[in-house]
């Protein structure tokens, strides 16, 4: 519950600083990977793993689990921009979510167009009452 503490904590720094690159001028750019392997989308700083948010699969729908960055690098905006990231490409692939983690949907509370992605459990459990 720490780092989930401190994940939001930097989140509010993050919101001001989400477009200023980590570290020096030269530092390499931050990339958004999926990585299904790992059922995780990463943020990378070159090699080095800056940040992940883990998910599983449900057919077209991604559950987001947890969000986690690398302490050292808090309030330098990765946290927002891999969940924009991981958004972005659950739209791209025309899926849709759900935020179990409490970052996600915290993110996706303060940015209003993303709610069009999101799917709950009542949602589901109101589909099939409806389909059958």
């Amino acid at each position: 519950m720490g780092r989930l503490r401190e994940a939001l904590a930097a989140d509010a720094a993050d919101a001001a600083e989400a477009t200023s690159a980590p570290g020096s001028p030269d530092a390499p750019e931050l990339e958004i990977v999926d990585n299904p392997e790992e059922r995780r989308y990463e943020a990378r700083l070159g090699e080095q793993l800056a940040g992940v948010a883990e998910y599983r699969l449900a057919g077209e729908r991604v559950i987001f689990t947890h969000t986690e960055t690398d302490p050292e690098l808090a309030g330098q905006g990765i946290a927002s921009r891999l969940a924009r990231g991981a958004l972005d490409d659950v739209r791209a692939r025309g899926r849709v979510m759900t935020p179990k983690c409490p970052f996600i949907a915290a993110y996706v509370k303060r940015h209003p167009a993303y709610q069009d992605l999101v799917v709950t459990a009542e949602d589901l459990r109101h589909r099939r009452e409806h389909n059958r």
